[in-house]
């Protein structure tokens, strides 16, 4: 599944000021991603404020992404949740045809253990007809996907291909990649960690940044898994600033305001959140100027 080497990139949704989803600022997004390098395309990730899309929503912009796209990129559908059955019962019911694979995060607020995971994973592998890919981001979730559990399920399951990784723990990427099943891939969810993990052995990463400046990001991704080091820290350094900003208040809220300044789309997010702050758009604004980007 070489498809997924590289930068994917977690889309947002982009809204109107009524909070309607923002169907042309959403072809401008994947058109750009497109033209500028990213090697895949993540629909309905957290990213994309799944918890507040709707199914006939997240139905229509899983649609409209693919129409977009005409299968010039590989597609990611987010089919999660802490509801086995609702999640299989969802896999069941979706036209998976022009999907590459499912990122499935792991369930939350439930809080099971690691058995609990592995069942989870185990019915979600069998009633799937697609690739998937495991997500682990304990920050949302309250509860590490450990590592022993993450290489049980790649081992037993070969329709298991992958895992975001989004714990924000080196030692864990490193075990992952250490003791990884052959052909299967380690990916970044952690935009900071995303070159480390790259350099070590990852496959690349799963982007929020790389979706505002998908050029540079690609670029540094790539020369990561090519092993060179130094040509990559170049623009790590260069873009650490921004990558920490998107995420100082809450995300995806950080991120549109990224896309807003860059004339993309609004910077409208749905409650429980709420917009960038003034300070945080003034301070966007202002790197994304010494970036050359405004």
């Amino acid at each position: 599944m070489s498809k997924f080497v590289g930068t994917g990139v977690a889309l947002i949704t982009p809204f109107k000021e009524d909070l309607s989803v923002d169907y042309d600022a959403l072809s401008t997004l994947v058109e750009y991603n497109i033209s500028n390098g990213i090697e895949y395309l993540v629909i309905s990730g957290t990213t994309g404020e799944s918890v507040t899309i709707n199914a006939e929503e997240k139905k229509a912009i899983t649609a409209h992404i693919t129409k977009v796209n005409n299968g010039r990129l590989p597609l990611v559908l987010g089919i999660g949740g802490n509801n086995t059955q609702s999640i299989i019962e969802e896999i069941n019911a979706t036209d998976l045809t022009s999907i590459d694979a499912i990122l499935s995060v792991s369930p939350y607020y439930s809080k099971p253990t690691q058995e609990g995971l592995y069942q989870h994973f185990k019915a979600i592998a069998t009633a799937s007809p697609k690739p998937i890919i495991l997500y682990n981001v304990p920050g949302r979730t309250s509860k590490n996907m450990l590592p022993e559990t993450t290489l049980r399920l790649a081992r037993e399951f070969e329709n298991i291909i992958a895992v975001k990784e989004a714990g924000n723990n080196v030692a864990q990427y490193l075990e992952l990649i250490k003791d990884k099943p052959e052909g299967f891939h380690v990916i970044s969810g952690d935009d900071d960690l995303a070159l480390s993990v790259a350099l070590a052995g990852g496959s690349g990463v799963i982007s929020v940044i790389g979706q505002a400046l998908p050029k540079e990001f690609s670029e540094m991704i790539r020369q990561g898994i090519a092993g060179n080091a130094k040509v990559a820290y170049k623009t790590h350094y260069d873009l650490m600033t921004i990558t920490g900003q998107i995420f100082s208040e809450n995300n995806p809220a950080g991120i549109k305001a990224v896309l807003n300044s860059l004339g993309i789309s609004n910077s409208y997010v749905r409650l429980p959140l709420v917009e960038a702050s003034l300070d945080l758009k003034n301070a966007i604004n202002n790197e994304l100027q010494r970036l050359g980007k405004r």
